[in-house]
């Protein structure tokens, strides 16, 4: 189907249009035949969908023929703070948008009309068509009918009591929440198309029905029903998308950014771009097509950039799924001016390839890996060439050489990050010899290029011999075909590009539902960070159940993050089929789903809630965010009962304990079950149990042990962390502050070793004992890093902002003003002072009370 912009459309006078019969009308463009839909060939391409706010018909109004006629409205409608001719733009806006909307379920009916005696033949001795024939025809129409009646029998009476006061921003939420469906009819349209065509032929009585089916006309409206083919209308449901969309737009420029509305309207558009730019991917095989030699055409499904390892070393490889075959490329190094090529490394045909199988698969062979703190390291110098950048921008107006040389600076240290970071193995196999290795972030990945290969291999495919001449064109012509052109640093994106989100997500995963079979369930979360993806939480596995209801709530830290993943598993307790690979996950991805983090939408007070639709899954989950600034704000108790809030001197005073009772318990419970646990400390626990132990803790409740010994170990560790970043005051004290930040700057080892000790010497007694309980713990901890992923790095960076952060009255002197500053010096400065002590031998109480000058005799 060609775009049809706006432009292309008779245009009435503003004055005009404001009395003509405003519609968003769904018949009006010829561009919607089906001879439009034919390519050039004579075959049948599936519609693109465009979703670009530039194609939005305004208000359409009917012209005399009964076509669509779209109006300019006047620029700047709500200039001048006019709100009320504002509002009823809007009104005139869902008035238009209400008409079109009888009108689609007026069609949709008409489509369902001969369902149900096309299923009674179906039973009969002489059926019309086969009762899988009509599932296929009829796909999802009933949902679709359903949705769009309920969401007009809603919006209805909104219009016709219209005031001011009126919100209908949740039913466009609520709409925008099922586009899932639309997503599972789309998979469909062209075997639905090509079935009825087919059955058309075979069957003159289908034919007839299929040509001939009859559309009421509005209800206010004298107008007999109108006659359409069955083609004409299964495409409606796909034009229907890209209209609903378009109406958001122009909702929200009628309506005011104080309107209750106004957040609601902005999700329902964020999450129907979100799917229309995933359709497009799918829908659109013009774009990415490859005439042979032969004449065959093959198409490009998917590329991108991932981590081969070749010979024992990483590799970034540029990679192409055909149709037919995958190919893995690198770019050409290519003179100044002169076009970039692809050359091609390898190539498999996807009739020859393989994943392979748990029990053939060898132990990963020894791959290059930077230690922890080299890849700490790299961000750290990345978050402070991007505020030069921002101080050089402010100075010299971008303009300054200063500024390239930085950028490519960064690009350097992000291109080695991205290079490094990833773990996750992704083995593919030439069933004639050799196999391959890729190194992904996120099992999220790795999960969409297995999907992507395994419904190619579905067809019925033929293994290719490429010639040299026709692998030459094929890799020439990747250069044009790419949709992913650039790797996702810093460098290569937009300067008005959103930098992301730098502080605190906190996300409440609901519910599930769709499951097919009752499964053992939990979910996973993962957010971008540095241009990859990390694994961030993991919810508690629901056993035997077909709805798991978790109503977890986790507090995940972004570090310019601009997207949430969720993925569904199916655990997996048979451990025979446990993987040599420390980081292969066996359980079963049920459904993946991903929401965009829009700043606007997300940065709210009030909790905003979302669905992901998934394999024909649905995950309910609500998220807010909360900036850095106001994650970690140091506030004191008002009771002076409890534990949390309250100065560690009053709390060991009161329990006659050298080390808090809260302290002590949650490090004995994690090391009697938790050292295993990969990514202790680091993954987030349950947000409800960890704020279940903080109560009980601070009423000093009998059975707390109890709750201790039952509770999953990632909450008991997120309790420890939160206990330390409540205290009113860093457990390393406000006034020792600025000399910890001095003592770990310095370079002589004998002069940073007296200063280090003299500051813990000069730490009160509580704090000090307590440093030093926790400081073992940690290094116990650590101890067991193969098994569970956390080094002393890793250990230093969860544990050092939260020992040392100052209270606010302190933090606000020097305040960090630039949210991608999260790594700021101050901020991995305090993780260098804990992975100092960390790193150092054991430090006895005693001995450091003892001594007044305290140093090592080997330095």
């Amino acid at each position: 189907m060609e775009h049809l912009s706006a432009r292309e459309l008779p245009r009435l006078s503003w004055i005009d249009t404001l009395y003509s019969n405003f519609n968003y009308n769904t018949d009006g463009y010829e561009g919607d035949t089906t001879e439009d839909r034919k390519s050039q060939d004579g075959s049948e391409t599936m519609p693109f969908i465009d979703e670009s706010p530039t194609m939005s018909p305004h208000l359409c109004a009917r012209g005399q023929d009964g076509e669509a006629v779209s109006p300019t409205p006047p620029e700047g409608l709500l200039s001048g703070g006019d709100i009320e001719k504002g509002l009823e733009m809007k009104k005139l806006v869902l008035s238009g948008f209400l008409a079109s909307e009888e009108i689609y379920i007026n069609q949709l009916e008409a489509l369902l009309l001969p369902m149900k005696p096309l299923k009674a033949t179906a039973t009969t001795s002489k059926p019309v068509l086969t009762m899988e024939q009509i599932d296929t025809i009829f796909f999802m129409i009933q949902d679709i009918f359903e949705i769009h009646k309920e969401f007009y029998d809603a919006l209805s009476p909104n219009i016709q009591q219209w005031d001011e006061k009126v919100t209908v921003g949740h039913l466009f939420q609520k709409l925008a929440s099922q586009l899932g469906v639309y997503k599972a009819f789309v998979d469909n349209y062209k075997v639905a198309v090509e079935t009825a065509d087919k059955c058309s032929q075979a069957n003159i009585q289908f034919q007839k029905i299929s040509e001939n089916l009859k559309v009421k006309g509005p209800k206010e409206s004298k107008d007999y029903p109108t006659s359409s083919t069955m083609e004409a209308l299964l495409y409606k449901p796909i034009d229907r998308v890209t209209r609903s969309t378009l109406v958001l737009h122009d909702l929200l420029k009628h309506t005011p950014k104080d309107h209750p509305d106004f957040p609601l309207l902005q999700d329902a558009l964020r999450i129907s771009q979100n799917f229309l730019s995933s359709i497009n991917e799918e829908i659109d095989p013009r774009r990415t097509a490859v005439t042979t030699p032969k004449g065959e055409v093959r198409q490009l499904v998917k590329d991108g950039f991932l981590v081969e390892v070749s010979e024992g070393t990483r590799k970034l490889r540029h990679v192409f799924l055909f149709t037919d075959l995958l190919l893995c490329a690198k770019m050409k190094k290519t003179a100044v001016g002169r076009h970039q090529q692809y050359e091609c490394k390898w190539y498999i045909p996807l009739a020859d390839l393989s994943f392979q199988t748990l029990d053939d698969s060898d132990s990963l062979p020894h791959v290059q890996t930077l230690p922890e703190h080299e890849i700490e390291e790299m961000k750290i110098k990345i978050s402070t060439i991007k505020s030069e950048i921002q101080k050089e921008k402010k100075a010299q107006k971008g303009q300054s050489r200063n500024v390239d040389r930085l950028r490519k600076k960064m690009n350097e240290q992000e291109s080695c990050l991205l290079l490094h970071s990833p773990t996750i193995p992704f083995r593919i196999h030439n069933k004639h010899g050799k196999s391959y290795l890729f190194l992904l972030s996120s099992d999220y990945e790795r999960s969409e290029w297995r999907e992507s290969i395994q419904k190619l291999q579905k067809k019925d495919l033929q293994a290719c011999v490429l010639s040299s001449v026709e692998l030459q064109v094929l890799t020439g012509s990747c250069f044009k075909l790419r949709t992913v052109h650039n790797i996702p640093v810093t460098t290569n994106k937009d300067d008005e590009e959103s930098p992301g989100l730098y502080g605190f997500l906190h996300v409440i995963v609901h519910k599930a539902m769709g499951f097919k079979e009752s499964a053992n369930l939990y979910c996973t979360l993962e957010v971008d960070s540095f241009g990859y993806f990390v694994s961030k939480a993991k919810t508690r596995v629901f056993r035997d159940t077909t709805e798991p209801q978790w109503n977890e709530e986790f507090e995940i830290e972004l570090e310019g993050s601009q997207c949430l993943r969720i993925l569904c598993y199916e655990k997996c307790y048979d451990k025979s089929k446990l993987n040599k690979d420390d980081n292969e996950i066996v359980d079963k991805i049920m459904g993946k789903g991903q929401v965009q983090l829009d700043p606007q939408t997300v940065q709210s007070k009030n909790w905003h809630m979302d669905v992901i639709e998934m394999n024909g899954i649905k995950v309910e989950f609500s998220m807010k965010f909360t900036s850095r600034d106001l994650s970690l704000k140091r506030t004191p108790s008002k009771k002076q009962s409890g534990v949390f809030g309250v100065k560690i001197s009053v709390v060991t005073k009161r329990e006659r304990s050298k080390v808090p009772y809260i302290v002590r318990q949650c490090i004995e419970e994690v090391e009697k079950r938790g050292i295993d646990e990969v990514g202790i400390y680091r993954i987030s626990g349950v947000a409800t149990d960890i704020q279940a132990l903080k109560a009980a803790f601070d009423a000093n409740t009998k059975d707390i042990l109890v709750m201790l010994s039952d509770m999953d170990i990632n909450a008991i560790a997120g309790t420890l962390k939160l206990y330390f970043r409540e205290l009113p005051e860093p457990l390393l004290t406000d006034r020792l502050y600025p000399a910890f930040m001095e003592g770990t700057a310095l370079s002589d080892p004998a002069a940073k070793e007296n200063c280090m000790m003299h500051l813990l010497r000069s730490l009160p007694d509580p704090n000090l004992i307590t440093f030093l309980t926790l400081l073992e713990h940690l290094k116990r901890v650590a101890e067991k890093e193969p098994v569970n992923k956390m080094s002393l790095h890793n250990l230093a960076t969860v544990f050092g902002p939260t020992l040392l952060r100052p209270s606010e009255s302190e933090s606000s002197k020097a305040h960090i003003t630039l949210a991608s500053d999260i790594w700021s010096h101050d901020v991995m400065a305090q993780v260098q002072v804990l992975l100092y002590y960390l790193q150092h031998p054991p430090i006895s109480f005693a001995e450091l009370k003892k001594n007044t000058l305290y140093f090592s005799t080997d330095v």
